[in-house]
């Protein structure tokens, strides 16, 4: 029993060394592009990278210390090995197009807010509705829209999302009148005046150079999250895990 199980745990660290070779492939793609910062916190991504690993550990080098002995025949070694590797290559593919598919595809300017858009909130039967220039979304990370504003009142108010997505840059204006003071959000958080100072220096910002708006984020941890935007270009800049609201 001992003389297999030693023998399993060769084995079996051999296939944990290409795993984490795979590991951290996905890891640069999960969190450099689907999910760069702050994506992997406001859209679950590292939950989902922890799944994907825990997936992979137990589809592979867990399987192979299980199954493995060195007392079977040739042919039986390989039809373990064989089966071993269709199960985690079909379990590693089905996750990663599960993480694709949660990826977020837009941060949206909406208003008084910026809103965090996954491809699972968009519904692909109704692409058609959006301008041409929204229908197709790359393989890279969110890019950055505007949307029209509509009355919670109006009728397929929800539905309608994508039938107002428009440039970002046609909302500058609107989005420049609606940014609120970085003095607002040290004054509503004292005990992150640090922080928000740093990451303003950090992109050379000053409380007059920027402003900031909430980010309305499903899946944020935690869940309440800024956007700090430079007035001057009206780009995003910095995100900050704060009550913006």
């Amino acid at each position: 029993m001992m003389k297999r199980i030693k023998a399993a745990s060769r084995v079996a660290s051999i296939h944990l060394a290409g795993v984490l070779v795979l590991i951290a492939i996905a890891a640069y793609l999960i969190f450099k592009i689907w999910f760069p910062y702050p994506y992997y916190k406001t859209s679950g991504g590292g939950n989902l990278f922890l799944f994907l690993c825990a997936v992979s550990l137990i589809c592979g080098p867990l399987l192979t210390l299980v199954l493995f002995d060195g007392s079977k025949s040739r042919f039986k070694l390989w039809i373990d090995a064989i089966l071993i590797t269709a199960i985690q290559i079909a379990s590693l593919a089905y996750v990663l197009h599960g993480i694709a598919q949660a990826r977020p595809a837009y941060l949206a300017y909406e208003g008084n807010r910026f809103r965090v858009v996954t491809l699972r909130d968009i519904d692909p039967t109704r692409l058609a509705e959006a301008r041409p220039e929204f229908r197709a979304f790359g393989y890279g990370g969110p890019r950055l829209v505007g949307a029209k504003l509509a009355e919670a009142t109006d009728p397929n108010y929800r539905q309608s999302i994508m039938e107002r997505w428009v440039p970002y840059e046609s909302q500058r204006a609107a989005l420049l009148a609606e940014l609120k003071p970085m003095a607002a959000l040290k004054s509503k958080h004292p005990q992150a005046e640090a922080s928000i100072e740093q990451a303003l220096q950090k992109h050379s910002l000053t409380d007059d150079s920027a402003g900031y708006l909430p980010l309305d984020a499903q899946k944020a941890d935690p869940a309440d999250w800024v956007v700090i935007v430079e007035r001057a270009s009206g780009q995003p800049r910095a995100f900050l895990p704060l009550d913006g609201w």
